[in-house]
């Protein structure tokens, strides 16, 4: 089951989203995000990219790490002056995400290209729990440390 998403009254407020290890996670939380920039008035472009960078990340997780001790993964987002940022957490893997090299034929593993090359900027945190890979779309991030 999804955990509803609670929208703080503070529109600036991260928007948190603890979602099951399954693979309908990656379309619920997109059409979750896309409808809450747009409550917020994000321009349309930044909702566009932010859109296909959470639906990287959080298909990236499904594929390629391990759940969050609880079982599932998290989705936050907050929005400021145009600016997004975006993070998906679970509870790691085997190898530290990267983009995969450029090939001709592959049918797969462009994923983190396509963040960095919509994302601003973008980075992975490990902590003791699992990895949050995030993304800042529109402009600089407001983050302290990378």
């Amino acid at each position: 089951m999804v955990e509803e998403l609670i929208r703080p009254l503070d529109p600036e407020a991260p928007r948190t989203m603890r979602l099951p290890w399954v693979v309908e996670t990656a379309p619920y939380a997109r059409r979750t995000m896309v409808e809450d920039l747009r409550m917020l008035e994000v321009p349309p472009t930044v909702v566009d990219e932010a859109e296909i960078v959470v639906a990287e990340l959080v298909s990236n997780a499904l594929k390629h790490a391990r759940p969050l001790p609880d079982g599932g993964l998290r989705v936050r987002w907050k929005a400021k002056g145009g600016v997004v940022e975006v993070e998906v957490s679970d509870g790691g893997g085997p190898t530290v995400p990267r983009p995969a090299p450029v090939t001709v034929w592959s049918t797969s593993g462009r994923g983190l290209r396509i963040v960095r090359s919509l994302a601003h900027e973008w980075g992975v945190t490990e902590d003791k729990s699992g990895r949050t890979v995030w993304a800042c779309l529109g402009g600089p991030s407001r983050r302290r440390s990378h």
